[in-house]
């Protein structure tokens, strides 16, 4: 599709883009110019459509849509890239286009699972894998003529293991049963209760279990898992070993889809549990790629994911490489 032409403050330019990285706890926005200049961006809450409907969803995600384009002097755009968290089977994402387009912003949408973003940002053309690992686990794979490898990624339903929750509920599983004498010993018997001032297993298990405890602090338990593996205990170890092997076995498979095994391809870890420096996760998803998948490239991903959004809003327009190098150099100076 070609790039229209759109008048901002006055001023004509060459299309516009709206590009939306909408994750469960928070939303960015950005709209910039074909020539990848950042007119404006916002922020907003999280993107929910299981929790609170898709027209609330929708609704929730206009507030920042609007202030950014309010503030780039503009009421429409070009193209609309949207990069949305729970976007993960196809159908999903023709739903959310549909509810997109039928706002005032543009009827050219394109929808796509929040994993994109975090490929897209971490490469320098669309050509690639990503493994996302935070609360769940996800991976997703493009190269450069529309072909794309991707996971349903709806947890045990769909095959996955891992991210940062499935990690908790491992440890808790492993260390209860160490310390009542079903399972192989482990400090996480420790560990897991002295994170929240506790002095045994069953002291945690009655607290989650009652109330005490809201369910949502299990997250914490999660770099307890990592710090307790890095001291060498060999439960712990064996779980971040098996999440390092998950991650290698998703980039391998999407890599072969896409006809990319034989080729230097890069593999971009996205997720706060990637990019959190563990060391023997880091260790161990290099040794597993090495393995299966040597010329794969891994890497931790340090741009935000709504440079990836705005990045595939630019390959929509047709716009050169300049642009997109202009929008990843604004992106940088904010991180720094």
């Amino acid at each position: 599709m070609g790039v229209t032409g759109t008048s901002v403050n006055g001023t004509s330019v060459n299309g516009t883009a709206l590009a939306v990285d909408a994750g469960n706890s928070k939303t960015d926005v950005a709209v910039l110019t074909a020539e990848g200049e950042v007119l404006a961006t916002a922020r907003g809450g999280g993107f929910r459509p299981p929790a609170v409907g898709l027209d609330r969803a929708i609704d929730a995600l206009a507030e920042p849509v609007g202030q950014a384009l309010a503030e780039a002097g503009l009421t429409t755009v070009s193209h609309v890239s949207a990069c949305l968290a729970n976007a993960d089977l196809p159908v999903e994402e023709a739903e959310l286009a549909t509810a997109l387009r039928a706002r005032p912003w543009s009827p050219s949408v394109a929808v796509r699972n929040d994993t994109f973003a975090v490929l897209r940002a971490g490469v320098a053309e669309p050509r690639g894998v990503a493994v996302v690992c935070g609360a769940g686990i996800n991976c997703v794979g493009m190269r450069p003529d529309g072909r794309t490898a991707r996971f349903p990624a709806l947890g045990r339903l769909s095959g996955d293991w891992g991210g940062g929750w499935g990690l908790a509920e491992e440890a808790l599983w492993h260390a209860a049963r160490a310390e009542d004498g079903r399972g192989d010993a482990t400090e996480l018997a420790r560990a897991l209760p002295a994170h929240f001032g506790l002095d045994s297993m069953y002291a945690l298990i009655e607290a989650l279990h009652l109330g005490h405890l809201p369910s949502t602090r299990r997250h914490e338990l999660t770099p307890v898992l990592f710090a307790t593996a890095a001291r060498g205990d060999a439960v712990a170890r064996s779980l971040v070993e098996r999440l390092a092997e998950e991650v290698a076995v998703m980039a391998t498979v999407a890599l072969t889809r896409l006809d990319l095994l034989a080729e230097p391809t890069p593999v971009v870890l996205g997720g706060s549990v990637l990019t959190a420096g563990h060391a023997v996760l880091d260790d161990a998803v290099r040794e597993r790629l090495d393995a299966r998948a040597p010329h794969a490239d891994p890497r931790p991903i340090r741009a935000a994911p709504v440079l990836g959004a705005a990045l595939l809003a630019l390959d929509h327009l047709n716009a050169p490489p300049r642009s997109g190098e202009r929008a990843r150099a604004y992106w940088e100076s904010e991180r720094t």
